[in-house]
């Protein structure tokens, strides 16, 4: 069951990163969504689901590589600096 919740988690934000490519393509070419009223607004809202759905995979793909300790040591490092500082 989890791994279908996580599965489910990682789906949305990579739908709306899809959803956001589709609509900043359309707004270049000039197609309007019916639901929005303005290209530049289409453009936007398309960019802001694209960048989202992509840290979004991203942070989580970062957030398992650095729990299983297979990210790279600049990564790892950052983290135990942060632990040290958090302690002082």
């Amino acid at each position: 069951m989890q791994k279908y919740v996580a599965l489910l988690i990682l789906v949305i934000p990579g739908i709306l990163a899809g959803l956001g490519i589709k609509w900043m393509r359309d707004a270049v070419f000039g197609e309007l969504v019916p639901q929005l009223q303005f290209i530049w607004l289409q453009f936007l809202l398309g960019l802001i689901f694209f960048v989202f759905g992509i840290i979004f995979i991203g942070g989580y793909i970062l957030h398992r590589e650095k729990k299983n300790k297979r990210a790279q040591e600049y990564f790892l490092k950052n983290e135990n600096d942060d632990k040290d500082h958090k302690k002082s």
